[in-house]
Parts: C-alpha cells; structure tokens; sequence
C-alpha cells in the first residue's frame, strides 16, 4: 500500500488557522467522509490549532488520508515546541484549563475522534495525534497483529516529495520499501514512484533481490536510494537489504540493531553481490526506517517513552527531534505481534 504524502500545515499564529481548516476540510471531503464527519472533522482542527496557538505559541499541523482494513481514515498530528502538559489526565477533562478559557478543546477532539493520543515532555513540546475514520469498523476490520505507519514530508517550497515508502502484506510476508530519489522535486519523485511500481509487482520474497528488481526498472530515471525490509511470518526473522542512505534500525525493550547499507544507487552503480541481512525477531519489536532528510544519528532514547505510544507519534517525534528541513523528509516503522 503506498503511504502517502502527508500534508504539513504551518500553525505559527492564527493568521494561517484559515487557510489551514480549509486545507483539512478538501482533504476529508476528498476522503468519502460524510457531510456531517466533515463538520466534526472541521471542529476537531479548529480546537487543535487553537490549543497550538492558546498554549503553545503556535505549532505545525500534519494531515494525510489513509486506510486501514478497508476503512478511509484521516489522520491529523498537531506539533508543538511549547512548555509540554504538566497534568495530561486533568487536562482530558472537560472544562480544565491551564488558561483562561473554556478548556473544552481536549474533551471535545475526544468525543469526536476515533483516537486521540498525546505525547509530552516537560520543554520539549507536545504531539497530538488524531484519527477519524468516516465509518465505523466491522468485526472483520479490527486492529490485527501488523502496524505500520509513516510520514513522508517534500522540501520546504516543495510540491512533490522524493521521498516513498510502500509496503506489502500476506499471510506468508510483511514487505516494506523505503526509497529516496536522488535530490528533489518532480524528477526525484518521478524516481521513487518508479521503483513503488516496480515494488509493487515484485514475486520475490528476499530483499536483495527485490532491489535488483526494482534497479532494472528505474535505470531510466535518475536513480535513488532505497531498503527493503521483508518479514516473514512462518520464520519469524526479517530480510534486510539496502543501497545508500536510508537508515534502519530494530528496536526492542533491551536493543537497538542497525542494518548496514551497502555503497550505491539502483538505477546507476548497484553492487554485483547483495546479500540479505537476516536479523531475528524479538515480542514488541519496532523496524524504524528513515531517509537522510532525518539527522543520521537520530536515536529514540532521547524521546522518554516514545516506544510505549503509537507509531505515528514515534515517527512524528523523531521528525519534530532529527528533521534536517533542508531535504525530502520521511520515517515509516513497524510493529509485528505474533
């Protein structure tokens, strides 16, 4: 499925918030969402970026579309670099207030969303994470046992991003295809979306050959860095392969593993040997790919906690901690449970 690119907003002061809600408002009406989902979609931006600006001194929203076991959702992250929430339980309450107001914003987002998760830490900031789907699921589109999550942001003054995850999943295998168009803009995209439609279509079930797939393909392009990570169900051990500088990296309670990447470009110089590296599966395991968009020595010791939240809140944090903003930014990551 691709991952697509995730739409980010500047919340720096209330002058944006109208152009901003409109921004949401065509992407869920976009979505299928119904009449009245819009207009609940509609109050939930507005008391977001209005906490972003009441508490924060302004912030930054992120919104993409998305679909989860047939459901169409839309998932806002807001993000802030304020003095953090000192008494996050309170503050869920209707009616609380570290300010002179209503203190309805956290109850109402609440009610409205299908789940609402925050992270904070004392000066550091603050993370909301929202999903709203526009229908409510049946027994056959529960949660199963593989998340997998990613935010993929172009350039600042980019239209189009470089950067493309996509990722594949079946009984037998969970794959995953992070890749990095060399430099920026329409030819870099043009890039990475050759190699997602090489990926696509791929039967192989190594990574390594996956990328030799995917390096005849976009010899006609200008070439990219790319890795791919493939899991297989039945042995309980990943496949990793990867050309350039994508990062990746296996977290768990007790390690941290990264995967070396060999020296190359696919479609340009691929090495002549590729060779999976086979790194075995541990309970509560994370994948965490990144692009050289985020600070090469980006670690999730340095965010408190992040592990025990959900995906897209660890991939927001280490964009909010490690973003170079000077590049196509993206990090996807997984968690199997078998």
């Amino acid at each position: 499925m691709v991952s697509p690119v995730t739409l980010r907003l500047n919340a720096a002061d209330r002058s944006y918030f109208a152009i901003l809600k409109k921004e949401v408002h065509a992407l869920a009406t976009a979505g299928g969402f119904s009449a009245k989902r819009v207009a609940e979609v509609d109050i939930v931006v507005a008391e977001l970026v209005s906490n972003l600006a009441r508490h924060a001194g302004g912030g930054e929203l992120f919104a993409k579309l998305f679909e989860d076991n047939g459901r169409q959702g839309l998932e806002l992250i807001a993000v802030d670099s304020g003095p953090g929430i000192s008494d996050l339980k309170a503050m869920m309450q209707d009616g609380a207030s570290s300010k002179d107001s209503l203190g309805q914003g956290l109850g109402a987002i609440r009610r409205l969303s299908d789940l609402l998760q925050i992270y904070t830490q004392k000066d550091w900031g603050t993370l909301q994470l929202v999903r709203i789907y526009n229908k409510a699921a049946t027994a056959a589109q529960k949660p199963g046992p593989v998340d997998i999550r990613s935010l993929v942001v172009p350039k600042p003054g980019e239209t189009e991003c470089g950067d493309g995850f996509y990722y594949k999943q079946t009984k037998e295998h969970v794959k995953l295809f992070l890749g990095d168009g060399l430099g920026h803009g329409p030819e870099a995209a043009h890039a990475v979306r050759t190699a997602i439609d090489a990926f696509k279509i791929c039967p192989e079930d190594t990574a390594a050959e996956n990328l030799r797939f995917i390096h005849s393909a976009v010899k006609k392009t200008r070439g990219l860095v790319a890795t791919v990570a493939i899991f297989s169900m039945r042995d309980k051990r990943w496949r990793i392969c990867g050309v350039g500088n994508i990062a990746t990296r296996l977290h768990s309670a007790m390690s941290s593993r990264n995967h070396n990447s060999y020296n190359g470009i696919v479609g340009l110089n691929m090495p002549n040997t590729l060779n999976d590296q086979l790194l075995d599966y541990e309970k509560g395991q994370t994948i965490v790919m990144c692009s050289d968009g985020i600070k090469s020595k980006w670690d999730l010791q340095r965010l408190t906690g992040i592990q025990r939240y959900d995906l897209s809140l660890l991939n927001a944090a280490l964009f909010k901690e490690f973003a170079r903003q000077t590049d196509d930014m993206s990090v996807a990551s997984c968690k199997i449970n078998v």
